[in-house]
């Protein structure tokens, strides 16, 4: 657990918090060791207020996750919503980091990167994981169409992309 908060604490770019522990589940049991889990957490977009992500990482166990030294598999999953109104806090450009954590010791990270599709107004947030040297094609999208909220006219993306 002190690794796990190291390595987010290390990790993160621009989120306004860290993101929060929604659950864990072990998958694979360890003796006098810790288990390899599943852990599903939450963070909010720091710069599009209204959508909130949540992503499920796996998290090793035994001798090596224990210490904090193990890498960390690419294997994530993400799903973002609106959970509000959607506002923009700041310009963005296309593919920026909305929040970035280290899975490894020295050389790997995974990123939650945010876009915007002007043509059909909605957010795309992919999830991927890269190494120094050799990146990793393992990644998850997902969309947040922007919608009225209560009688709210909807934001344009497009208005607030860097150019």
């Amino acid at each position: 657990m002190l690794a796990l908060t190291l390595v987010i604490a290390a990790g993160s770019a621009q989120a306004a918090e860290e993101p929060e522990l929604i659950f864990k589940r072990s998958t694979v049991w360890k003796f006098l060791t810790p288990d390899h889990k599943l852990a599903t957490y939450a963070i909010d977009d720091p710069v599009v207020k209204g959508v909130s992500c949540h992503f499920t990482v796996p998290e090793k166990g035994g001798i090596s996750g224990w210490l904090g030294v193990a890498e960390e598999v690419s294997d994530i999953s993400l799903a973002c919503r609106q959970v509000g109104p959607i506002s923009f806090e700041a310009k963005f450009e296309q593919g920026e980091d909305m929040f970035r954590q280290r899975r490894s010791l020295f050389f790997k990270k995974m990123q939650i990167v945010r876009g915007c599709d002007a043509k059909r107004n909605v957010l795309v947030y992919v999830v991927y994981s890269d190494k120094l040297v050799e990146g990793s094609p393992k990644n998850s999208t997902s969309t947040v169409p922007i919608m009225p909220w209560g009688d709210q006219a909807p934001a344009k993306c497009g208005d607030f992309l860097k150019k």
